[in-house]
C-alpha cells in the first residue's frame, strides 16, 4: 500500500514539473539540445516539484522530456 501511495505521488510530481517547465526560453544545455536548465524544489522524496525555466547562472536542475507511461514526463536531475 505505501510503495501504490508513493507512486503516486511521484506520478502527481511529475505531472506538476511537466505543467510548469517549458523549455521554450530556458538556457540550453550545451551538446543536448533537448535538455534545458531549471531551477526545481525538490520533496522529501527527492523528486523535483514545481520545476521553471532559468539561465545557467540560476539553476538547480538539468531537465528534458521523456515519454512515461503515463505520457510526456520531465526527467530532471540535479547539478
Amino acid at each position: 500500500m505505501k510503495t501504490r501511495i508513493a507512486a503516486l505521488a511521484a506520478a502527481l510530481a511529475l505531472a506538476s514539473a511537466v505543467a510548469t517547465a517549458t523549455p521554450a526560453s530556458a538556457d540550453p544545455v550545451p551538446g543536448s539540445p533537448n535538455q534545458f536548465y531549471a531551477y526545481c524544489s525538490v520533496d522529501l522524496l527527492g523528486v523535483p516539484l514545481g520545476c521553471t525555466e532559468t539561465d545557467a547562472a540560476h539553476s538547480s536542475h538539468i531537465c528534458q522530456y521523456v515519454s512515461t507511461a503515463l505520457g510526456l514526463g520531465l526527467d530532471c536531475i540535479q547539478r
